[in-house]
């Protein structure tokens, strides 16, 4: 399943993870040539200009201010206008995680991993509850009469708000600020949907009619999900809601599977069952 994502900052489409965002190529430019040349920008009206693909040229100081409300990273930035490759950061690991950077899994992006099903306690656990983000309503979209198109184009919208809400959440997860802005960037590009639809998944559970919970004004039966090309996202959507139930997760085990979904998307390290057996012994509280 793939949705086209958008540009964060004016809502064209993305050609990727640039500093830390879903952005597009000109955005990209835009931040990037800002940062490496430290231009300051005056708006000439009152710093509340609408950024949009048609727009984004008329007020660069909005623009660069959207850029930064995005979440846009100076740090990801290249001083040097070396072109290619990608910038160097040290590696590091947060005080008192060093435990995990011997041994086989001795990539940051496997410690994080590990970070989380070894440190899954109660005091791990109440810090992922206290830093989970109020769920997001959806914008219905009013820009054309197709009722499967004007679906999909809520959804894209709700999940590119979400992603934005997603990459502040990543922050707070034990382990997370010590990886390099690289692979922070790379867990959030491979992981971000996923971790996302841990959350669709719970809140899906013995809702009538076997609709899916996007939000809490955005519900999709399954004719739904088909008319707007969602099948397979539909279907298995279903399935790991049933798993869910089954289980009958507590909202402390859905807040730590939705961390390990992140963590666990760079690597190649996989939740066998034995894995989850301990996981849920240790979140008991």
């Amino acid at each position: 399943f793939s949705l086209q994502r958008l540009c964060l900052v004016c809502g064209d489409f993305a050609s990727g993870f640039h500093y830390g965002v879903a952005s597009c190529e000109a955005c990209k430019a835009f931040f990037k040539r800002t940062i490496q040349g430290n231009i300051e920008y005056s708006c000439p009206v009152m710093n509340e200009c609408e950024i949009t693909k048609r727009r984004r040229k008329a007020c660069q100081a909005c623009r660069f201010q959207k850029c930064l409300q995005a979440g846009m990273m100076r740090e990801g930035v290249r001083m040097d206008r070396v072109r290619g490759g990608r910038q160097k950061y040290k590696r590091r690991v947060e005080t008192g995680l060093n435990l995990y950077t011997k041994g086989p899994y001795s990539h940051p992006v496997s410690n994080l991993y590990l970070i989380i099903v070894c440190l899954s306690g109660n005091k791990v656990i109440s810090h992922l509850l206290l830093t989970e983000p109020t769920p997001l309503a959806a914008n219905q979209d009013d820009s054309t009469n197709d009722s499967s198109l004007r679906t999909l184009l809520t959804l894209c919208d709700l999940l590119n708000r979400e992603l934005l809400v997603l990459i502040g959440w990543a922050k707070q997860i034990p382990g997370f600020s010590g990886l390099s802005l690289v692979d922070q960037m790379s867990l959030l590009q491979s992981g971000w949907m996923e971790a996302l639809l841990v959350g669709v998944a719970w809140r899906s559970q013995g809702v009538a009619g076997e609709e899916l919970v996007f939000a809490g004004n955005l519900r999709l039966d399954e004719g739904q999900c088909r008319a707007a090309g969602l099948a397979d996202l539909y279907e298995a959507l279903r399935h790991l809601t049933a798993k869910y139930q089954v289980m009958n997760l507590s909202p402390e085990e859905v807040v730590t599977l939705k961390a390990m979904a992140l963590a666990n998307s760079g690597t190649h390290i996989h939740m066998h069952a034995h894995t989850n057996k301990l996981l849920k012994s240790n979140m008991r509280m």
